[in-house]
């Protein structure tokens, strides 16, 4: 059979749109059984390119036998499957956390169908070869996205949806302006391409373009000072939807960062990636100390996004060929995924058992729902960088390249970082085990959401003691 037909690239993105076009003929609140079993068969075609990347080496398939420049090609190497991985197994699990979550509220409407489009935005841009198909699915990503936090239709969600637009279209311009003045100069917009074209005497015109690209991508990243979308966003959307967002779509967008920086950008990137560290630290120091300060539980955990984010751009001052720090930043991007969805989806089961969002509400939550607390206690694990989570090993990487090129600034911030998370996530576990000064309010919550957010916290953790396997799967393409 000729490979090209068994090949599971093109299928990840088939296969979602396929499922979503499905869940949209059968009518607003349906689909979720079909979308649940997509993502199982996702889930093993990102296994099995997993395995054929580490056998064959880095995969491109021409669709439809039309390679480059006439045709699309969809690359995948160790980077890219790694994400594709992340997205996959992630959505699976809060796919079955929504099916039930969702089950008897508005917001269920239409979440089946634009959540279907959003992964396979998200698999199309993971495996997308050039830069205009990475602005196409950026943009369908985002108007997916912005319909999901609108889901339920309370007026804070749609004010933040419209934020979250302006923002989204304004960073997409930008990307798009610089897209256009790179194929102005090269006639060309193929990253592989571009990797051998691109040079440090490169005129003024691909140093704009490359601005224009990184600022865009920075805003859809939500890396301060461009945060101000995220927390509004996160925060009002509908559980399964804040998870989904702070897991996945940021990730993306920070993938391409590390994509171009690593790949056409490289012989301009060399002196400004203190630049990016120092956006990353102002990051995590704003976003701890805004989650310190929040008495809304969802708010607390989009805060925290912001915060541990910027750990994500504390490698691109220390990156060096071979060194620990790439592996860092996507160690840590794989941990605070699953990490950021076991918390938002412990959160939401709190918030449904005890009918409200404030900290100050979960007194005596402790004795009720000790599954999730737990859970909620093993994601902050991960987010305080505590062994043997993901997270630990993530800032141990980061350390060790500080140290390696004596920047101890960044060895402090790392360790100030996870004390003030410490700090917040201790904050809440604090007020759940208060003894209650009343009956209070509580409501029967189904055990399938409360071991959701536990498998995911349980992941985040022990992802650290099998990182070997991201390792040598990143070793593929040359990124470890």
């Amino acid at each position: 059979m000729d490979v090209a037909l068994v090949d599971p690239s093109p299928w990840l993105i088939v296969l979602p749109l396929l499922w979503a076009m499905f869940a949209f003929l059968l009518g607003p609140g349906r689909g979720g059984r079909v979308a649940i079993v997509g993502m199982l068969v996702q889930t093993a075609l990102a296994v099995d390119l997993a395995g054929r990347l580490i056998r064959e080496g880095v995969r491109v398939h021409a669709v439809g036998g039309w390679g480059a420049p006439l045709g699309i090609d969809l690359h995948a190497d160790g980077l890219t499957a790694v994400m594709l991985l992340l997205t996959q197994g992630v959505g699976l699990t809060l796919f079955v956390y929504a099916w039930v979550y969702l089950a008897e509220q508005k917001a269920k409407a239409w979440f089946w169908p634009l959540a279907g489009l959003m992964v396979a935005a998200m698999n199309a841009l993971l495996l997308s070869a050039d830069l205009f198909n990475i602005y196409v699915t950026l943009e369908l990503l985002g108007l997916s996205a912005v319909a999901l936090v609108t889901a339920g239709g309370r007026p804070a969600q749609v004010r933040a949806a419209l934020r979250y637009l302006l923002v989204g279209l304004v960073a997409s311009g930008a990307y798009l302006l610089g897209v256009a003045l790179i194929y102005g100069v090269y006639g060309t917009v193929a990253i592989a391409d571009l990797a051998l074209r691109v040079t440090a005497d490169a005129p003024l015109s691909i140093w704009l373009a490359g601005i224009l690209m990184f600022v865009g991508l920075l805003a859809k990243t939500a890396l301060f000072p461009f945060h101000f979308w995220l927390p509004p966003a996160h925060g009002s959307a509908p559980v399964p939807v804040s998870a989904l967002l702070s897991a996945l779509v940021v990730k993306v967008s920070f993938y391409l960062v590390l994509r171009l920086w690593l790949g056409p950008f490289a012989p301009l990137t060399d002196s400004v990636g203190w630049l990016a560290g120092l956006l990353g630290a102002a990051a995590i120091l704003w976003g701890s100390w805004r989650a310190l300060r929040a008495t809304h539980l969802k708010m607390l955990v989009a805060w925290s996004t912001v915060a541990q984010l910027g750990y994500l751009f504390l490698i691109f001052p220390l990156l060096t060929p071979g060194g620990p720090a790439l592996a860092a930043g996507v160690i840590h991007a794989v941990s605070h995924g699953l990490a950021k969805a076991a918390m938002f989806a412990a959160a939401g089961v709190l918030i449904r058992a005890t009918g409200q969002d404030a900290i100050a509400g979960l007194t005596g939550v402790a004795d009720r729902l000790p599954i999730t607390l737990f859970a909620f206690g093993l994601a902050g694990v991960t987010l305080m960088g505590l062994p043997p989570s993901g997270g630990f090993l993530a800032k141990w990487l980061l350390i060790d390249a500080a140290l390696a090129r004596g920047q101890w600034g960044w060895v402090a911030l790392v360790i100030t970082g996870g004390l003030l998370a410490a700090a917040y996530v201790f904050g809440v576990l604090r007020q759940a085990f208060l003894l209650p000064t009343g009956p209070g309010h509580f409501q029967p919550v189904p055990r399938a959401l409360e071991w959701s957010a536990f498998v995911l916290a349980a992941a985040s953790v022990l992802i650290g003691l099998r990182a070997s396997e991201l390792i040598e799967l990143l070793a593929v393409g040359g990124f470890a």
